[in-house]
């Protein structure tokens, strides 16, 4: 589930979104390792968001990139 709170993330670039996730990935460790279990719903929600984000703008990205790799293997 996605968090509801968290706003659009369209102006992020796939570095700040894993910059993002990484730091958001520490504050749920540390938040589980303090018993603060509904700090770390929110938190696993974040990421989900900033994880699905992320996905969405790789699949962006490999989809503008040539696919074609005829030019560049050459098996004989």
């Amino acid at each position: 589930m996605e968090h509801p709170l968290i706003g659009d993330l369209n102006h992020l670039t796939i570095d700040e979104l894993s910059a993002k996730i990484s730091d958001l990935t520490k504050k749920l460790s540390m938040a589980s390792r303090t018993g603060n279990g509904h700090m770390c719903d929110q938190l696993r929600m974040a990421i989900e968001s900033h994880s699905n984000k992320y996905q969405e703008k790789l699949k962006e990205s490999y989809a503008k990139s040539d696919s074609s790799f005829d030019d560049k293997i050459n098996i004989q």
